[in-house]
């Protein structure tokens, strides 16, 4: 199917996709002016992992409109596409810091002027970040990134409740703050970077301890926007508290100005604040979004393009400037649970690998124009093109290989006639969890008659929004095809301890959904029902590799990449995404942001 489509492209296509990233990485020239609304279109549901909550949210797309639109942090990023992107420049604080006491301590000091959005409408101060530290830190409050923080003195004491404070983290006055560490951490800034340590202000937050995911319609900003209706909002106490009107967690979320916003307080070029209002409306039909863009009445999408539209875009040059392309350092992957049979079996597993039909997959998403067939967990650009050439199941056309799938799936225990197709009755009507986005509809057939071929079948079970029930352990998902997976910021370790350290593993929220390194204890506490023993474990791999810097890290990371793939086997990986929007010919200025890898949405104008 890849090679089809490359051929009705043809080469003028892979020239304007040179092009296209090319428009999409520099600044319109169409009259660009502040003002107007922009409109963007959303696919299904919002999918929000902790309901806009910034402690617990994970997803990029989430974290592109905290970061540009909302929650400002210590250290941030112009919101700029390529390397650009990646420089981390101060946003709160005053300065990005050098480390002192050996690379352990890290000390901030906040601007002057910053403030919160409605209802709070008070100056930001040191305890605002360190309440947000406390949030990351306390289970019950769904954080996604709590392992991030750990090598934080004290940190995880507090998140036990051994400690009433975090011990590494002080605030000797309201403008300073100063971080100590147990050992050197090459990645700390970057990890300051991140929206959840974003200062969050105690007198709204307080009336959802221990409520991961309700403070998300609560949201107060500190950025250019704040959700629509915050100025009608009281926090005179909590039972005066209500959600503003502006974002109603289903279908509509609207922002508006942010009254208390001092530009001069951060980067115009990392925050533009062109559109005086940007409104995310959900939509059950991508065709119904893309029909709405050409027509103007919506500006972008965050939406599966539909095939004949990204076809339409990407040959014709009149629409040229509304095509815009980057990199999206994103894998797609199929997640195979190790608790659970028949993938509880390495070789169900591999021979998984060998009989997917990669091309067929990237093909379901809209072709080679939508991205890459991936070959190992870590997106080539993360590791400088190194593993390029690296392709443990690689097959021929990238339609997979039924001979070697055979030959993988005799060495397992559930390949009862030794013919090489999985024959047990644990091989049948296996639970394959689908989200209800218009590429899913088009992925699981694929899935369905590749796993047939190797005498598996699914019982399909489709849900709008199915993340929380992957990231829930003890619901013993075995298969599923939804996840993606993006780098939080451009280090390998944004990849690999989310995904695979089992000592990160939450009954709630879950990031390693094929539950690599759990413990039989583990299983016990957090109710996973399914072979617990003997699952194989990178935890000490990991450990090695975060001490690295430099060439060997990179080195560590990429060997660890190929030790997952082939020892131990928990996805079958099939896409790396290019990042694509199309957007109305209302939009006079179009941003990509390398951070999120999202749309750069302060730094877009409409007419």
């Amino acid at each position: 199917m890849k090679d089809r489509i490359r051929r009705l492209l043809a080469a003028s296509t892979v020239t304007l996709l040179v092009a296209a990233i090319s428009v999409s990485a520099g600044s319109a020239t169409r009259g660009v002016s502040a003002g107007g609304i922009l409109r963007v279109g959303w696919e299904q549901a919002f999918g929000f992992t902790d309901n806009f909550d910034p402690t617990g949210e994970y997803l990029g797309d989430a974290i592109g409109i905290y970061s540009s639109l909302l929650t400002r942090t210590l250290v941030g990023y112009e919101h700029a596409p390529g390397a650009a992107g990646n420089k981390l420049i101060p946003d709160l604080a005053t300065s990005v810091p050098t480390p002192t006491n050996g690379g352990t301590t890290y000390t901030f000091h906040l601007k002057q002027g910053v403030k919160f959005s409605p209802p709070v409408n008070r100056a930001v101060t040191s305890k605002d970040i360190l309440y947000a530290l406390e949030r990351i830190a306390k289970p019950k409050d769904g954080a996604e990134y709590a392992f991030y923080y750990t090598v934080i003195k004290g940190f995880e004491a507090y998140s036990k409740g051994k400690a009433k404070t975090i011990a590494g983290i002080k605030t000797p006055n309201a403008s300073t703050i100063v971080f100590n560490l147990t050992a050197p951490t090459g990645d700390f800034l970057y990890r300051l970077s991140m929206p959840a340590t974003g200062p969050i202000p105690v007198e709204v937050a307080k009336c959802f301890e221990g409520q991961a995911g309700k403070y998300g319609r609560d949201l107060v900003s500190t950025g250019p926007y704040m959700i629509a209706g915050m100025d009608k909002v009281s926090d005179s106490s909590c039972a005066a508290l209500k959600p503003a009107s502006g974002f109603d967690g289903q279908t509509v979320l609207d922002l508006v100005r942010n009254p208390n916003y001092d530009p001069k307080t951060d980067s115009k070029t990392a925050r533009e604040a062109y559109a005086d209002e940007i409104k995310f409306t959900v939509d059950a039909s991508a065709d119904d979004i893309f029909n709405k863009i050409e027509a103007g009445q919506l500006d972008m999408a965050n939406s599966t393009i539909p095939p004949q539209v990204l076809r339409k875009y990407a040959t014709d040059p009149s629409l040229k400037p509304w095509f815009h392309q980057n990199s999206g350092d994103r894998t797609w992957y199929i997640t195979l649970n190790l608790t659970q049979p028949p993938f509880d079996d390495i070789h169900v597993r591999r021979a998984m690998n060998w009989i997917a039909d990669k091309a067929g997959l990237v093909q379901a998403w809209g072709g080679p124009t939508y991205g890459a067939v991936a070959n190992h967990i870590v997106p080539d650009t993360l590791f400088n093109n190194q593993l390029a050439d690296y392709k443990p199941y690689g097959t021929a056309g990238d339609h997979g290989s039924l001979d070697k799938a055979k030959a993988a799936m005799k060495g397992s225990k559930y390949d009862t006639n030794g013919d090489g197709t999985c024959s047990a009755p644990q091989c049948k009507n296996v639970v394959l969890l689908a989200d209800a986005r218009a590429v899913d509809a088009k992925l699981v057939p694929v899935l369905e008659a590749d796993a047939k071929k190797i005498g598996i079948t699914f019982t399909v079970r489709t849900i709008n929004g199915a993340y929380p029930t992957i990231q829930t352990p003890s619901k013993g998902i075995p298969i599923s095809e939804r996840p993606g997976w993006g780098k939080d910021y451009a280090d390998a370790l944004t990849f690999f301890e989310p995904l695979f350290d089992g000592r990160t593993i939450i009954p709630q929220g879950n990031t390693d959904y094929s539950l690599v390194g759990i413990t039989p204890a583990q299983c016990a506490a957090d109710g996973v029902k399914g072979d617990c023993t003997n699952v194989p474990s990178v935890n000490s791999q990991l450990d090695k590799c975060a001490a690295l810097s430099g060439q060997p890290r990179l080195t560590c990371y990429e060997n660890l990449d190929k030790y997952l793939m082939t020892n131990v086997v928990p996805w079958v990986p099939y896409l790396w995404s290019y990042v694509t929007r199309i957007t109305s010919k209302n939009v006079t200025h179009y941003q990509f942001d390398q951070f999120a890898t999202t749309p750069a949405y302060a730094n877009i104008a409409v007419k």
